[in-house]
């Protein structure tokens, strides 16, 4: 079990800090003598050493078998960040290039996907933003003729937003139907959401309580069947910058390179890993293992809800390895997320 910070000497607390820091920066194992360099703890390379045993033994700290320093585990990187780590204010820097790429991003999916590429940029990580389920309310559904196969199909939501979409007509097709079919839409389904509606119609023409003709019915469910489609296509994840994932380092290690890939494809996975971040009111650290997702390759996530409509409507955050600047990014990821809820307000 791991001890409490609060149960480390101080000494511990000190060489423990020293190292982990060091090893975020560098991503090297550290040894005792460059401890005693950079530290100014006044300890010999020999009290040090003894130190970094006891943490070891503690599951703190872990030596490879090509380097004499230590390097911390899994279990020492969480308890360095809910118990030593502080993290810093947003870089002014940072701040600005945020708050300028936002206010230049157009409609709601270009912001989206410019805070994506934007936490990528600033932490060298791939940024994440999982996209909010857009559900349109029915509020009023026409056609409109464009050819003798052709119509436009024209959904207007309760929030008064208008959207269009060309569906094939049936051969043969009476003009009076159109006018049939969309009536019967708005009359029987306005207010519902699309998937909701959908249901319903299915239900009603099964039952046969619709009073439409063939010609009709076949319209209706082409012109629901259009939004569905393109509703249940929309992105639920957009990611950028993967390439920085594959540093150096990494890219040393097929083997996790390929695993690390995977895990990127699988949006599903992703999408109910930060699920589990929006009940929280800031960042949420997931730590390598901690995650089912990306304990194979090793990978962190630092998450943060974005708001909208009144509630949670989304997540946003970065995958970086478990050697990333947390004190740096974490502040990124929950301005990114304050910024983001300003803009769906």
């Amino acid at each position: 079990m791991t001890p409490p910070i609060a149960e480390l000497s101080s000494r511990a607390r000190d060489v423990f800090r020293v190292v982990v820091e060091s090893y975020l920066g560098t991503g090297a194992p550290v040894g005792s003598r460059t401890i005693s360099r950079l530290s100014g703890l006044n300890l010999s390379p020999a009290s040090i050493r003894n130190v970094m045993q006891d943490l070891e033994e503690l599951g703190l700290l872990a030596a490879p078998h090509t380097s004499a320093g230590r390097m911390p585990t899994q279990t020492g990187l969480r308890l360095f960040v809910d118990g030593m780590m502080q993290a810093a204010e947003i870089a002014p820097e940072d701040r600005a290039a945020i708050e300028a790429r936002m206010a230049s991003a157009g409609p709601v999916e270009e912001a989206l996907a410019a805070a994506s590429a934007m936490l990528s940029g600033l932490s060298a990580c791939a940024g994440i933003v999982m996209v909010p389920k857009r559900e349109p309310v029915l509020r009023q559904f026409s056609f409109v003729p464009l050819s003798r196969d052709q119509a436009l199909a024209v959904l207007v939501g309760s929030d008064g937003s208008v959207e269009n979409r060309v569906v094939e007509l049936p051969e043969g097709l009476n003009p009076i139907a159109l006018n049939e079919a969309a009536n019967w839409i708005t009359g029987r389904l306005g207010g519902l959401t699309l998937g909701e509606a959908q249901r319903r119609m299915e239900r009603e023409i099964a039952a046969e309580r619709a009073l439409l003709d063939n010609v009709s019915r076949d319209l209706v469910e082409r012109g629901l069947a259009v939004w569905s489609r393109d509703n249940s296509a929309r992105p639920v994840l957009i990611v950028r910058g993967q390439a920085n994932l594959i540093d150096p380092e990494a890219a040393a290690d097929l083997d996790r390179v390929r695993q690390l890939l995977d895990e990127l494809e699988d949006k599903e996975a992703i999408v109910q890993l930060l699920e589990s971040a929006r009940a929280g009111q800031g960042c949420k650290i997931f730590i390598g293992s901690e995650n089912k997702l990306f304990s194979l390759s090793g990978s962190s996530v630092i998450a943060a809800p974005y708001r909208g409509d009144g509630g949670v409507v989304g997540v946003v955050g970065v995958i970086g390895p478990t050697r990333l600047n947390y004190a740096r990014v974490v502040p990124i990821v929950d301005f990114t997320a304050q910024t983001l809820s300003r803009l769906m307000a």
